[in-house]
């Protein structure tokens, strides 16, 4: 559980949570959502062309963009699930924010649940069997390429001094 507050144009750059379900809750200001899911039914070994040409075809995966938009508080919570609801995403502060976020289970490397952070490209041209994909329906979709971990971004974390809580 985590409360993460942003300065105006504070990014929490575009990360995953795998195999994990999040409850997420702004607090206050506006924040700028873009979130994705993994296109499951997408064969990785796609041919070259169709990928970003400044990367290898092995290192990009595609994924379909699940919410685009700026929220402001009051706003309804989100919920992301382990493959569905936007599990990765960034968020950029419009205005000063604060949100709420409660993971379960917790990231644990040993469990393979590590935070992963990726870089987006926009979809140039795609297509499926030779057959071009209208651009209305390849909008919605980027190319996602792990990046390695940032040593600029800091967590800091605490114990919960507060009452039990009991079930």
């Amino acid at each position: 559980m985590g409360i993460f507050c942003l300065p105006p144009s504070g990014v929490i750059p575009l990360h995953n949570h795998p195999g994990m379900t999040v409850f997420s809750k702004l607090l206050f200001g506006t924040m700028h959502i873009k979130s994705y899911d993994w296109v499951a039914d997408y064969p990785r070994d796609t041919p070259t062309i169709l990928k970003p040409t400044e990367i290898k075809s092995s290192e990009v995966r595609l994924a379909k963009v699940k919410v685009d938009a700026d929220f402001a508080a009051p706003c309804n919570p989100s919920i992301l699930y382990p493959a569905d609801g936007g599990n990765m995403h960034r968020f950029t502060a419009v205005t000063a924010c604060a949100f709420l976020d409660v993971l379960g289970p917790p990231y644990s490397d040993p469990d393979g649940r590590h935070c992963t952070y990726y870089v987006n490209y926009p979809l140039s041209h795609f297509s499926v069997n030779g057959n071009a994909v209208p651009e209305e329906e390849r909008k919605g979709y980027e190319w996602l390429r792990e990046r390695e971990n940032l040593k600029d971004i800091v967590v800091v974390g605490a114990t919960y001094r507060g009452p039990k809580i009991a079930e």
